[in-house]
């Protein structure tokens, strides 16, 4: 099939490189988001699936909107029998659902219906789900809504951070696309409706829900620090400055410390939760590099009695 792939970051690349060597299909086009800035010197910069795309050879179309005229005139003029997407982080128009012959397909990173929306990774974890995969489905016009064309599973470890599983979901996610095109263009395959029970949501991971509540129980502390990592990333306050919780770890055996009650060692800094303490491993501080969570203890000489989160 000729197929146009839509994409942004780099969590889609492994797929469109899937496509790319499946023998099978002609990926005529990309289409991503417009250059963006990014860096100190705040420069506009590709986005990873066109630096791909690029690399490839292939035509990349960057429309402001999916909406646009001149981007669906292009689109019908290449004529692609199916769009293939992964992360795109745009709502496509129905006049752009309607060009290809077989329609959008996504691959999304949860086991729908469950977790429908731009973060179901991260509120995968921040749930405690044991077991999570990915699905292709066809696009329509409802969010993360049509029929499911094919799944993987992929099981959640005990020390995932959001980064951590979906990289091992964007490698898996990337074959389960291509045997999904495969299925399409040969006819093997038949999108099944999603069933009407079992939806949850997954908006966007806010800045303030990665804010964490050192009431709650330290697996919930643990699911918002790993959820969050790398982005937004958790954070505290400590002394009226923001601290960045890149790395903990629960500690059951310290039950000695209230909510936010810090306790720095030598080589070790707990902090009290809802139930018993989590180690801090791995901070950054407000405008530095993160660094080992002792080191940091050292450096600011915590006092007996002082607390995150205040």
């Amino acid at each position: 099939m000729k197929l146009v792939f839509a994409g942004t970051p780099e969590v889609a690349v492994p797929a469109l490189d899937a496509l790319l060597a499946s023998g099978r299909h002609e990926v005529a086009a990309v289409v991503t988001r417009p250059d963006a800035p990014a860096g100190r010197g705040r420069r506009l910069v590709a986005s990873p699936v066109a630096e791909r795309a690029a690399e490839a050879g292939i035509e990349v179309l960057k429309p402001v909107k999916p909406r646009d005229e001149e981007f669906l005139a292009r689109l019908r003029e290449i004529g692609p029998d199916c769009c293939p997407v992964v992360a795109y982080g745009a709502l496509l128009p129905k006049t752009a659902l309607d060009i290809p012959a077989h329609g959008w397909v996504n691959l999304h990173f949860s086991l729908l219906p469950a977790w429908r929306g731009a973060a179901p990774v991260q509120h995968a974890l921040m749930a405690g789900d044991e077991m999570t995969g990915a699905s292709t489905f066809q696009i329509e016009e409802g969010l993360d809504s049509g029929p499911v064309y094919g799944v993987v599973t992929e099981e959640v470890r005990p020390t995932d951070t959001s980064g951590d599983l979906l990289t091992r979901l964007a490698f898996a996610g990337a074959g389960l696309l291509a045997a999904t095109m495969d299925g399409i263009e040969d006819g093997t395959l038949r999108a099944v409706p999603q069933p009407a029970e079992g939806v949850t949501l997954a908006p966007k991971i806010t800045v303030e829900d990665a804010r964490v509540d050192w009431a709650a129980p330290a697996m919930r502390v643990d699911r918002v620090v790993r959820g969050c990592t790398p982005a937004p990333g958790a954070w505290t306050v400590f002394r009226g400055e923001r601290l960045k919780l890149v790395q903990a770890a629960p500690a059951p055996g310290r039950t000695d410390l209230g909510p936010g009650e810090l306790s720095a060692a030598k080589n070790n800094v707990y902090v009290g939760t809802g139930s018993h303490a989590v180690e801090l491993l791995w901070v950054q501080a407000q405008g530095k590099k993160p660094m080992r969570a002792a080191d940091w203890a050292r450096g600011v000489r915590i006092a007996p009695g002082e607390h995150l989160g205040a």
